[in-house]
């Protein structure tokens, strides 16, 4: 067996000789009893498959969810991207071919029974969400040492083996009970979940509301507020609506309008989270050379086209932090580039030198659920220029399958919230074999597959933001911002949990939720 190292607790897994990660273990001194309600309304459609860490998509919202229900062996907390949690510490090998996991003492799921390294290997194994292929065809084996320690073999090193298990990049590294998925059937795990989270399921009412019951056996901290309501409310006005006469105590996401309503009312205050979401135009068609988007001055006339100062005022009150890139910078190798400016006749220019001087059908114009206000303000500046598109809005879980499956075309205003690093933000997107892009280039390609070996971190980097730099040069993208939004707190919440995680958009953890006395 090699001779290990253990890893430092901030240090993701580039460095292969690190020091000890570990916090004491045992459960926290008892806690007042959880008391009261929290209802959020929230702008997005709720999804069962967000019930199961193994079907996690590369995006952030599930998390929304995972949060309350489930565990990882290692997550982002407050301070520390990387916290140990279900594992009260890990290590890498020296040689960078292993990583060994320590559970915690005693640690239980919801229904009573204990989690065990034996559910580490099977959560992994039956895990199919963002990213499996790419874990699964890194990792030889899972060796169960014994109840409580659990070692993933490499069949090469992978400097990335820990960006993609333990942060949202994926939901590989959230735990579930082996014996109760058997037991039920993977569709009765979604209609009945169990975790090892602070937050037990009670009831759900199919894409409307999510119950969730406090646990009071929940290791880390005895949350605070006995029962969390999450209700989808896909109307900014309701939602605001709603806060104003008592019914939810946190709305979230709200448009300007609303938000301004919530400023101007004593009772009720703004509050500001997000960071990690990137909004950009996503060129579907670009790739087949028989469509102007194919023409690089075609999508560069549709970055210029866009006044995102005024969009930024218009959609998040100027809070977000407008990017011409893909990564944000917070995210470990991001670069932040300078957007392109704002110049219509440029963008006239550019469409004329390309053969287009009366502009063109530009085809579809998708909007990602439910930001359709930002998307018909760009389609309007696109308007302006001469690209003309037909508005396709579409539901949130209609719209990701459409996405996914390669079926969208024209132009989209996407967004992307993937968590990790500028490697794991790429990954699904990029590379020709991203389950999101929809082409790619062969130079683009070799230097994906040669970043992903590379274990020089400085050496690792510089691959990672040529690709960045290319990118960019090619128009692959055209950045607006990273997202950071507006949302309403009621009077009755002391601590709604934003941003104690940053970057993160969603109240966690919700242990540290506490409403007014």
């Amino acid at each position: 067996m090699p001779r290990r190292v253990t890893l430092g607790a901030i240090a993701l897994a580039f460095l292969l000789a690190l020091t000890a990660v570990a916090v004491p273990g045992g459960r926290p001194a008892p806690a007042d009893a959880a008391e009261g309600q929290a209802t959020w309304a929230v702008h997005v459609t709720l999804a069962p498959t967000w019930f199961d860490p193994g079907e996690t998509s590369g995006i952030i919202t599930p998390f929304m969810v995972l949060y309350a229900l489930h565990d990882a062996l290692i997550k982002p907390m407050p301070g520390n991207p990387m916290t140990p949690s279900l594992a009260e510490s890990w290590s890498a090998a020296k040689d960078g071919l292993s990583y060994e996991f320590r559970l915690r003492n005693g640690i239980k799921f919801h229904n009573g029974e204990p989690v065990t390294a034996e559910d580490v290997k099977y959560s992994f194994e039956r895990y199919r969400g963002a990213s499996a292929g790419l874990l699964k065809g890194k990792v030889a084996r899972v060796e169960v040492l014994d109840p409580q320690r659990v070692r993933f073999v490499l069949k090469a090193p992978w400097p990335d083996f820990m960006t993609f298990y333990a942060t949202p990049a994926t939901g590989a590294g959230w735990i579930v009970p082996k014996k109760y998925v058997e037991q039920v059937g993977e569709d009765g795990f979604k209609k009945a979940p169990v975790g090892a989270g602070p937050y037990k399921f009670v009831a759900f009412k199919p894409g409307v509301e999510l119950t969730v019951e406090a646990f009071d056996g929940y290791w880390r901290k005895a949350p605070a507020v006995k029962r969390i309501v999450l209700k989808s409310v896909p109307e900014s006005t309701t939602r605001v609506a709603m806060l104003k006469r008592g019914e939810v105590d946190i709305a979230y996401l709200l448009e300007v309008p609303q938000a301004e309503e919530v400023k101007r009312d004593p009772k009720l205050k703004v509050a500001f989270t997000g960071g990690v979401a990137s909004f950009y135009l996503d060129f579907f068609d670009m790739w087949d050379p028989k469509s102007p988007w194919a023409d690089q001055r075609v999508r560069l006339a549709a970055s210029h086209a866009i006044d995102r100062k005024a969009l930024n005022a218009a959609e998040t009150l100027s809070a977000s932090r407008l990017n011409g890139g893909f990564v944000p910078k917070n995210l470990e190798f991001g670069m932040t580039f300078e957007p392109h400016a704002y110049d219509p006749a440029k963008a006239k220019k550019l469409l004329a030198e390309a053969g287009y001087p009366n502009g063109f059908d530009g085809g579809d114009f998708n909007s990602a659920p439910p930001y359709y206000s930002a998307g018909e303000a760009v389609a309007g500046y696109m308007q302006a220029v001469g690209i003309r598109t037909r508005q396709k809005n579409m539901e949130r879980a209609a719209f990701l399958t459409a996405w996914s499956a390669k079926t969208l075309r024209g132009v989209c205003m996407c967004s992307v919230g993937t968590h990790g690093n500028a490697a794991t933000r790429m990954e699904q997107f990029v590379p020709s074999e991203g389950q999101y892009a929809y082409g790619g280039w062969p130079d683009v390609d070799a230097l994906w597959k040669q970043q992903a070996r590379e274990t020089d971190k400085k050496k690792r980097e510089a691959l990672l933001q040529r690709i960045q730099q290319i990118a960019f040069d090619r128009v692959r993208f055209a950045g607006i911002w990273d997202y950071v939004w507006p949302s309403g707190v009621g009077p009755r919440v002391a601590e709604p949990a934003f941003l104690l995680i940053d970057p993160y958009p969603w109240s966690a953890p919700y242990e540290e939720l506490r409403l007014k006395k």
